[in-house]
């Protein structure tokens, strides 16, 4: 019988140094991985976006102080792991690569998307190296026969050109991995490549977006045909709400792939929203663990599960601004609401939730976009733009929302007291999603958790 197929993913904290590095090789060689892919270690990568920002403003000295941060941290890994003189050498390969990068964005004042993929595509570089010798240091203490071997992930992942948030190419990617992967071929080998990055068809280094090793993580495991996807990180699966703002936030032992995006897509940390997508294509199931302690278990992701209740869990996603478009012209006339998302689309906004009436649409995004005041100034162009701020989204995730009689009402009973400023309800059965002060949110959460999921811990199931 063939053995399954294991993609694993360790996240940053699962890098952070070298003890987490050994005991996440651990984690691998249990769960007879054949694919590891790894993130930067934890905080590199806001290190080397610091160290292209520095470079292209600053002072040539204050980008090296980053640069040396960066350098010393990962030659102490470096050293704690063991590595021979060979191996630091491929490390200081990557250095002189960075330092040229960086003095080059320095002399030119100019950081382009391009130059900030090859510069942030360091930190998986890094960390692999490390990881791959802590992955050897292990089975050489099992006296495995078999061998970790190092591949670049932009051997594999093949994408479009636009740089900071490129496109994987499927097909391509799918034939790369059947000639360097196949496991008929590479029995005894345990491949250890990054997350996060690929390459154009010329050549040129591209990454994902932030959260992108997820992204990469399924890609590849699609490409590989899996059986299993796995997310290693520091917590121990997906949590009926995050436990930092409720204390009877329960782990969720399974959950359906459409209850999982929208949870991620509003506000959950576990996974990049977009991390799912080629797991759902190929039927994928992904467990969701914590790389620190394995034996808790953690959460499947599927496309069927066995139980569908009406609110699984809740998200909270904080620092929202509220907008609103209003003119006269909106009413019985048709091709306001395209202006209106042509716009977002030209600036490269996404919008989370939408409501209109007569002759207003309000809509919300991160408040990080009060920083582009050149797309307010474009909708001021033919609507009145109202801002509200300090606001949060609340969703409640879970199934047939749309069609359940008093849901609503046992929602805004359990908190008549808080002023609701946006409802929007109807576009998926999977959530149920509402507006109101973020100072108020925490406290939102608990009572919906209370009214919902209540007090008690739900049963783990584990691999």
């Amino acid at each position: 019988m063939n053995e399954k197929i294991i993609v694993s993913k360790f996240g940053g904290t699962s890098m952070g140094d070298a003890d987490c590095m050994k005991r996440s090789a651990a984690v691998a060689f249990k769960q007879n991985s054949k694919l590891v892919v790894v993130s930067a270690t934890s905080g590199t990568t806001n290190d080397l976006i610091e160290l292209a920002t520095t470079a292209e403003k600053s002072t040539w000295e204050s980008a090296h102080l980053i640069f040396t941060k960066i350098q010393v941290k990962h030659l102490k890994m470096a050293r704690d792991l063991e590595m021979t003189p060979e191996q630091i050498g491929d490390l200081n390969g990557l250095f002189e690569e960075l330092e040229s990068m960086s003095r080059g964005v320095h002399l030119l004042k100019d950081c382009s998307l391009k130059a900030l993929d090859s510069i942030q595509s360091i930190g998986e570089r890094l960390s692999s190296l490390l990881f791959t010798q802590a992955m050897k240091l292990y089975l050489r203490s099992e006296k495995s026969k078999k061998e970790a071997k190092w591949i670049d992930a932009r051997e594999l992942l093949i994408t479009d050109n636009q740089f900071s948030k490129a496109r994987p190419m499927t097909s391509e990617i799918k034939n790369l991995c059947q000639k360097y992967l196949d496991p008929k071929k590479t029995a005894d080998k345990i491949f250890v490549t990054q997350g996060f990055i690929g390459r154009t068809k010329e050549g040129m280094t591209t990454t994902l977006g932030r959260g992108g090793s997820d992204y990469s993580a399924a890609i590849l495991a699609e490409g590989m045909s899996a059986d299993i996807l796995e997310i290693w990180t520091d917590v121990a699966g997906i949590a009926t709400t995050d436990p930092r703002i409720c204390k009877d936030a329960r782990a969720i032992a399974e959950i359906s792939f459409k209850e999982a995006s929208e949870l991620a897509t509003f506000g959950a940390k576990i996974l990049h929203p977009a991390t799912l997508l080629p797991a759902v294509r190929a039927g994928i199931p992904v467990f969701v663990g914590s790389s620190f302690n394995p034996e808790l278990g953690g959460t499947w992701v599927k496309k069927e599960v066995g139980d569908s209740p009406l609110v699984r869990a809740m998200a909270l996603r904080k620092k929202q601004i509220l907008v609103t478009l209003s003119t006269p012209e909106m009413l019985y006339s048709h091709g306001f609401l395209y202006q209106i998302f042509k716009v977002f689309n030209d600036y490269k906004v996404s919008i989370d939730a939408i409501t209109t009436s007569e002759i207003s649409v309000s809509l919300t995004l991160d408040d990080s976009t009060l920083l582009n005041r050149e797309l307010l100034l474009d909708l001021e162009k033919f609507a009145e733009v109202q801002v509200e701020e300090n606001l949060a989204l609340v969703s409640l995730i879970g199934n047939n929302i749309n069609h359940t009689a008093g849901l609503a009402k046992k929602i805004f009973d359990s908190i008549s007291d808080i002023n609701v400023r946006m409802i929007c309800l109807g576009a998926s059965k999977h959530n149920f999603c509402f507006m109101i002060a973020d100072a108020v949110g925490a406290e939102v959460i608990n009572r919906l958790h209370l009214t919902f999921i209540g007090l008690g811990e739900t049963p783990r199931k584990t691999q």
